[in-house]
């Protein structure tokens, strides 16, 4: 139980947690209540930078999901030119993250960082379909040992300003590894081979490093689910 409470912070959300902190020091010296919105502002600021251990799944062939989040849509998109895999479309698989969700994002699959690309953009809606398009983004693509590659990419949305990818290409990562962090919701999309389908479905809540997107070894067909 302490475990689950006492999750740690990422690096990169502690200069946050300190600038909260000093502004909730100020506001509690000028006014009790201003102080205390300060301090809820402050422990919500640590929370949202949590980065907790996870169990990923190490069978070869599995696709882990990158994010937590809710998988927003499942459809056919022609992937980002810089991921470089091509005009046809794939099947994309987009996990929208809300403020309340860690944002720690891991990799798919085991493998080297093939390529890697920035596009600066627009700060839509992350959970309109467009903003896979539109907004400012850092797109990777990930080959494993076997050739596989899968495109994945950080979406920047209507809060989240900064994108922070802390790989390089040419680095061999493996599934579940943390690649960086989107700063205050966002989204992930992730661009599946020709023949792969979806073991995830619309509305489902998902965990980055733990969720199977999909299996690479498997000729099952797309799930569907429902409300129950």
């Amino acid at each position: 139980m302490i475990k689950d409470v006492l999750v740690p912070v990422n690096r990169a959300g502690w200069p946050f947690i300190v600038i909260f902190a000093l502004i909730a020091a100020c506001l509690w010296y000028w006014h009790f209540s201003a102080g205390l919105i300060g301090c809820l502002l402050t422990l919500w600021c640590v929370y949202f930078f949590r980065d907790p251990e996870r169990i990923t799944p190490t069978r070869e062939g599995l696709v882990i999901c990158p994010a937590d989040g809710v998988v927003q849509s499942v459809v056919r998109a022609v992937p980002p030119a810089e991921l470089e895999l091509g005009d046809a479309p794939r099947l994309r698989i987009a996990v929208f993250m809300n403020v309340f969700n860690v944002h720690v994002n891991r990799v798919p699959i085991t493998g080297k960082i093939t390529a890697k690309g920035y596009r600066p953009g627009k700060f839509l809606n992350a959970s309109l379909d467009k903003a896979s398009i539109d907004n400012e983004r850092m797109s990777l693509k990930v080959t494993g040992e076997d050739g596989t590659e899968i495109g994945f990419v950080q979406i920047a949305g209507l809060v989240a300003r900064r994108i922070l990818c802390q790989v390089s290409e040419g680095d061999t990562l493996q599934a579940g590894q943390r690649f960086g962090i989107i700063r205050f919701g966002s989204r992930v999309d992730v661009y599946l081979p020709d023949g792969v389908e979806s073991l995830v479905t619309v509305g489902q809540t998902t965990l980055a490093a733990e969720t199977v997107l999909a299996d690479l070894k498997s000729n099952e067909s797309a799930r569907v689910g429902e409300i129950r």
